[in-house]
């Protein structure tokens, strides 16, 4: 097994690419989340909606296409979010929640129930967001873009999104391959790390064409899953049903992914992985050499 090859230690991408966050952590007991007939059940203005509601996305939402929603409250606006009655009502249950807890960590958490336990900041711009854990029987890595001030939740991984070239690597074959050989598995479903699975993946240096290519190869394949609307994730890479056009978006860009890579298209999985190797070994060799110099 490749694991035994990677070392966990990759903090910064190998390639110097965009790196993935774990998503928030909640530790609310379920009562900052909310479900679209909580959310109504809340009574808030519009106004106290957009400032006080966002999306929240995991794993189950973005594979799923189920829509759910969080309580967000900034540090600044605590006491105004604290007006609102059946705001405060969830911000009370939550502070009892984690008094009740066995762990110290989560009673100190109890000081600020009004927000996540770790909570990362919202995204400014769009973010990509892969889950953690997925089914092996999808051909390609779940991943979604979401739109700005979206939550995501510690079930995924997200990252702010400036170039969607990256979108096209993370939706390759040549990532699933990777993913599948160097990460454990959660019984047989795959397990995504920022750490393990993104920053050991090793991605050729890219030119501005090959950017561009790579830009269009993403916009294809949200297209493709845009006019498939309402079909979620799990819908359209059902193996047996995955949408023609789909299929097609996705082989073309892992036609331009692998002539990057090699000049052609990859024979197999094998001679993917021999050469995602090779370039790891080649890659980790050379920072091993400038931290010795």
């Amino acid at each position: 097994s490749g694991n035994n090859t990677i070392v966990e230690s990759s903090r910064t991408h190998i390639s110097g690419l965009p790196e993935f966050d774990r998503g928030n952590s909640p530790t609310d007991g379920g009562f900052l989340l909310l479900e679209s007939h909580e959310l109504e059940a809340l009574n808030l203005t519009k106004e106290q909606r957009n400032k006080f509601i966002k999306p929240f996305i995991g794993s189950m939402e973005l594979i799923r296409g189920q829509r759910r929603f969080c309580i967000w409250i900034e540090d600044n606006v605590v006491e105004e979010a604290l007006q609102i009655a059946s705001i405060k009502e969830r911000v009370e249950k939550v502070k009892q929640f984690r008094q009740s807890s066995k762990k110290k960590a989560t009673v100190k958490a109890a000081a600020w129930a009004y927000r996540f336990d770790e909570r990362k900041p919202l995204p400014k711009e769009p973010v990509l967001c892969v889950p953690v854990t997925s089914s092996e029987n999808r051909e390609y890595l779940p991943v979604g873009l979401l739109s700005t001030g979206t939550a995501i939740s510690n079930s995924s991984f997200g990252m702010n999104c400036k170039d969607l070239w990256v979108f096209s690597i993370i939706a390759s074959k040549m990532n699933l391959v990777w993913v599948a050989t160097v990460c454990s598995r959660m019984r047989t479903d795959y397990r995504f790390t920022n750490t393990l699975a993104w920053n050991t993946f090793p991605v050729p240096k890219l030119t501005e064409k090959n950017k561009a290519d790579l830009t269009r190869c993403a916009e294809n394949i949200l297209l493709a899953r845009e006019a498939h609307f309402p079909a979620t994730i799990a819908d359209l890479y059902n193996p047996e049903k995955m949408p023609e056009n789909l299929r097609q978006a996705h082989e073309e860009n892992d036609e331009v992914l692998e002539r990057i890579y090699i000049g052609r298209r990859f024979k197999n999985d094998t001679e993917r992985l021999e050469k995602l190797f090779s370039m790891y070994t080649e890659m980790t060799s050379k920072q091993a050499g400038k931290k010795k110099a």
